[in-house]
């Protein structure tokens, strides 16, 4: 049996090879206004490609389309919502996030930074974990499901303000070890099909799977409103499906591992533009 779902597995990511298209030579901005950087040379610490692309240069254009104007991107319906919250007291502090940081385009090129070392912490911390440390720690109020509504929400407005910067997440000194563990998950292959992260996303972007695109599996782009589930999806519940479809026990948005993980995927698409909230498949 096993010996099968490997053929299989084989077949799935070998056939389309004879049908493969690459990333296509569009070039996105939002609004007519936001210059978005979706392709680029790889950053230097990144040996198994030499040009990265935002997976933006894999959708259809139609799909593309929608994201070039936020009138039509679903995904700023959830901006707004993040906006409302911004400004509304909670906790026992009493306080909003707009008491701290005024308005949100305050906050334009963090989501460009994270995750990030907390010297405070002492750990790694993505951005829904610094959000939901000032709503415990500053607000008292409760923290946040992981990539779940209000926090995938306000990530989706962070990263909204910082539309068209340079992502640039370091990768040296305290995060070096969180970073290098998230790169042998990427290169780890999980479940019956014995997949990696790398095995469809640097060894065979450009190609099809089934019915879908291959991208880099870049996430500069997230959290992303996917036409498939009609909501914004985040990173870690991304990460999740994959390993899901590997047919194997995969890990939890916000766990150690997959704090990891996002760290080193992040850092691959250093150089790209932060481009969230995108619309995918």
């Amino acid at each position: 049996m096993k010996t099968m779902i490997l053929m299989a597995a084989t077949l799935v990511l070998a056939a389309p090879l004879a049908i493969a298209g690459g990333p296509d030579d569009d070039t996105l901005t939002i609004n007519d206004d936001i210059e978005i950087v979706t392709k680029t040379d790889a950053p230097a610490h990144l040996d198994g490609l030499d040009t990265i692309y935002s997976g933006w240069h894999f959708r259809d254009d139609g799909t593309q389309e929608m994201e070039m104007d936020d009138f039509d991107n679903p995904g700023m319906i959830f901006v707004d919502m993040a906006r409302d919250t911004w400004a509304t007291p909670e906790g026992a502090a009493g306080k909003s996030c707009a008491d701290c940081h005024n308005d949100p385009e305050s906050m334009a090129g963090v989501r460009a930074v994270y995750p990030k070392w907390s010297e405070e912490a002492g750990e790694v911390r993505t951005l829904q974990m610094q959000v939901n440390a000032c709503r415990t720690e500053r607000m008292g109020a409760e923290p946040w499901k992981y990539d779940a509504g209000a926090a995938i929400n306000m990530e989706a407005l962070l990263a909204s303000v910082s539309r068209g910067m340079p992502v640039d997440v370091a990768i040296d000194g305290p995060a070096g070890e969180t970073w290098a563990r998230g790169k042998e998950l990427y290169y780890t292959r999980y479940g019956l099909l014995e997949l990696s992260c790398a095995n469809c996303h640097e060894q065979n972007f450009g190609n099809y799977i089934r019915a879908d695109h291959l991208s880099q599996g870049q996430i500069n782009a997230f959290p992303a409103y996917r036409l498939k589930n009609a909501k914004l999806n985040g990173v870690q519940g991304r990460f999740k499906g994959c390993i899901r479809d590997t047919r194997a026990e995969t890990f939890s948005p916000g766990s150690p591992e997959f704090v990891a993980l996002e760290l080193y995927v992040a850092s691959r698409g250093n150089g790209l533009s932060v481009e969230g909230p995108s619309v995918r498949n």
